[in-house]
């Protein structure tokens, strides 16, 4: 799991699970310059113990005093903190601001089996939204068209933002991102470190020893696997993007077809226009029906004129971006929801 997707609501279960009393902060309104998003979160159990942030370190002390009072009396309580210049410039901000930050005692707050729900459903790479009623403090878990706060959350979720939809709170919590580039090829090598850059887990496919070496990708994941295999031990899902770089249909197509078996947000192919047409007649061979194949991208990439290696790199980053925060550009996957 990706650093960058912390762990406060596992940290937290593991501390009710074990008899500790336990809150989780939850930032929930920023104005200014806040030090800390939308969303992020701090667990404090009554030992005083935390983890996370709700502000860089400007307000935690009184949160967490809030914090014990809230497992002590079993009251969830809403803060608002101004945080000044001087506060914010030593947490890298040019100028303060203000935020709101929720408490919530687990247990007599947040039920402690809706915690047990939210972090298997974080486990099992679900995308889900934690809500919370601030006037009536009802609190419910949004995960799909069966809920009634879907309609609201669903484009939260594409845009990885928590917020407020009327007196409702919604937390978004998003698996973390993933991109399997097929192809140790040149273009790779900046492909893989700017989707590093972008937060996502990439990972490197390619069978061929010559192609797929630490020399030539120092550091970066690699599965060394026939791609269709690498695909699915990697697992698919709606959080994935798949790219296919090495022009052999041998070791393309196999991860285009594990691709179109899943929900993959995009799939894109390197390629000319030629090569696709070839690649078309082939999945149609295969069964494959022109929906589906409306879901490559190929030729690879937004249309930015590119043509050396790097910048065909920005492009497909370009073009990947797109589909991920503009779900309405974005073609559905067979049997799933755009």
């Amino acid at each position: 799991m990706s650093a960058e997707h912390d762990q406060i609501p596992e940290q937290a279960l593991a501390w009710v699970r074990a008899g500790q009393k336990v809150a989780l902060a939850t930032v929930i309104e920023t104005w200014g310059s806040a030090p800390r998003p939308v969303g992020s979160q701090l667990a404090i159990n009554g030992a005083a113990e935390m983890m996370g942030s709700v502000s860089g370190g400007c307000v935690e002390g009184a949160v967490v005093a809030e914090a014990l009072e809230a497992v002590e009396d079993g009251t969830a309580r809403v803060l608002e903190f101004g945080v000044s210049d001087d506060e914010a410039f030593a947490v890298g901000l040019a100028c303060g601001g203000r935020i709101r930050v929720l408490v919530e005692p687990v247990g007599a707050g947040v039920p402690a089996a809706l915690l047990e729900e939210l972090v298997a459903a974080r486990g099992g790479r679900a995308p889900v939204a934690y809500g919370v009623n601030v006037e009536s403090w009802e609190r419910c878990l949004v995960r799909g068209p069966q809920d009634a706060l879907f309609a609201a959350a669903e484009p939260r979720f594409y845009a990885d933002r928590s917020g407020f939809e009327g007196d409702w709170f919604l937390g978004i919590h998003n698996p973390p991102l993933r991109m399997v580039v097929v192809g140790a090829v040149h273009i790779a090598q900046p492909l893989m470190a700017m989707a590093r850059l972008a937060g996502y887990d990439a990972t490197l496919v390619d069978p061929r020893d010559a192609f797929a070496s630490e020399t030539r990708f120092p550091g970066e994941v690699m599965v060394r696997k026939w791609p269709d295999a690498a695909l699915k031990d990697i697992g698919l899902d709606a959080r994935v993007a798949v790219v296919t770089l090495t022009h052999d249909p041998k070791l393309d197509d196999p991860a285009i077809v594990e691709a179109l078996r899943s929900d993959v947000f995009y799939l894109g192919c390197l390629g000319s226009t030629r090569t696709h047409g070839k690649r078309v007649l082939r999945l149609q061979e295969a069964g494959f029906t022109e929906a589906d194949i409306a879901r490559i991208h190929a030729p690879v990439g937004a249309d930015i004129g590119a043509k050396a290696p790097a910048e065909i790199a920005v492009s497909i980053m370009a073009e990947i971006t797109e589909r991920l925060r503009r779900p309405e550009t974005r073609p559905a996957a067979a049997g799933v929801a755009a």
